[in-house]
């Protein structure tokens, strides 16, 4: 298994940017699609983007789409997600999370057993 820790989260105004990071330690990453979810506070959790062991990366979020992008570093064992023209609507908690093999497609929850804690956005209008 993989365990998960996130970081980049804070404070942002609207239209701009951040990227946070989900580090990754335990089992050799490759084998793992790793993605990227948020909560916000009343709200259903929502599948976000996913990349898988070999580079190739899924769309789960019609809305985020040519805003937020994830990417891998396996060398690194890092996962990013970058975060731009944010708007207020993108405050959450944000949660990277990992299963074996390819990211599912289309999106299954079942896929993701290892879990970080989360980090926290939060956008100003």
């Amino acid at each position: 298994q993989l365990q998960l820790v996130e970081s980049g989260g804070g404070l942002v105004q609207s239209g701009g940017s951040l990227r946070l990071s989900c580090s990754a330690s335990g089992d050799a990453m490759g084998f793992y699609g790793i993605g990227w979810f948020r909560q916000a506070p009343g709200k259903e959790r929502e599948a976000i983007l996913c990349v898988s062991g070999n580079g190739f990366s899924h769309d789960y979020l019609d809305s985020v789409k040519g805003r937020l992008t994830i990417s891998r570093d396996s060398a690194k064992r890092m996962v990013y997600l970058q975060m731009n023209s944010l708007e207020p609507d993108d405050t959450a908690v944000y949660y990277c999370a990992a299963g074996l093999g390819l990211c599912p497609v289309p999106y299954s929850a079942q896929h993701f057993t290892s879990w970080g804690r989360g980090t926290q956005v939060t956008v100003s209008s």
